[in-house]
């Protein structure tokens, strides 16, 4: 294996070339907060929006129905027209839906092949701060001549980011410095980067259920983090796990299927 960057993590300066003082952090961490909630407040009050007048249509046509059909002579036509009228309100309830997730959704990014030590590298900078911020040190090794992937690379670094913040997260919550290993591997065939915390590993009662939206074992998390790193790994065509380690910590890692294009991201090789 050979190293792709050192253990530990270099000092972490601010815009003007200083030392941070302790306050930005922390200024760091509540703007961050600020804007998960609200973004997530926005996105709830988007569906409440879209679902509520519909959902209170159905509940109200629906009892409407009932009454008609328990007469003594149902009122069949009109019970017809207003489960006609239920039909309407839930497919409006779903384009409600719709809507919400368009919001959300980006434009297709082209992908590009590039090699994952690479990719890895270029959001070394935010990891470091990372892991500055829970006081903890990164290891990044690699295999020697992986072949190339075909991946939309903010999308992978978004997954990259979240497993490693879920590492420190885990890692931090037992005494002793929080360690995060990156190893990046695999095969002619695909490309494996797994990333290892030393915490305490996952429940037994909670491993069916990691991946699924919502759910979550953090006290203040939102459960997309998982979730949304599976659904951008399975959209290249890859596959995605977890494993506790006998020795301690868990171990989640990541396929890629290789590419056997040679050309990099910035264009061909001469």
């Amino acid at each position: 294996m050979e190293s792709v960057s050192g253990g530990g993590t270099k000092p972490v300066t601010s815009a003007n070339g200083e030392a941070p003082t302790r306050d930005e952090p922390d200024i760091l961490n509540q703007l961050m907060e600020i804007a998960r909630i609200s973004a997530l407040a926005e996105m709830a009050s988007g569906i409440a929006h879209e679902l509520n007048q519909p959902l209170g249509a159905i509940a109200t046509f629906s009892q409407a129905g009932e009454r008609m059909l328990n007469r003594p002579e149902p009122l069949v036509a009109r019970a017809l027209e207003v489960f006609r009228q239920i039909n309407h309100e839930a497919l409006h309830a779903g384009d409600g839906i719709r809507r919400i997730r368009r919001l959300f959704e980006q434009d297709v990014a082209e992908r590009v092949i590039c090699r994952m030590p690479d990719l890895i590298a270029e959001l070394r900078p935010v990891l470091e701060m990372l892991a500055a911020r829970y006081g903890g040190r990164m290891h990044v090794t690699s295999a020697p001549d992986l072949p190339p992937v075909l991946v939309d690379r903010l999308r992978i670094q978004h997954v990259l980011f979240a497993l490693v913040q879920n590492g420190f997260e885990a890692a931090a919550a037992r005494a002793g410095v929080p360690v995060v290993e990156l190893r990046i591997g695999g095969d002619r065939y695909a490309v494996e980067t797994s990333i290892q915390d030393t915490g305490d590993g996952v429940a037994s009662e909670d491993r069916g259920q990691l991946f699924r939206p919502f759910f979550t074992t953090k006290a203040r998390g939102t459960g997309l983090g998982l979730a949304s790193s599976r659904a951008i790994v399975e959209s290249h065509e890859g596959s995605i796990g977890f494993e506790n380690l006998e020795a301690g910590g868990c171990r989640f890692w990541f396929r890629l299927p290789a590419t056997q294009e040679e050309r990099s991201s910035h264009g061909e090789s001469d």
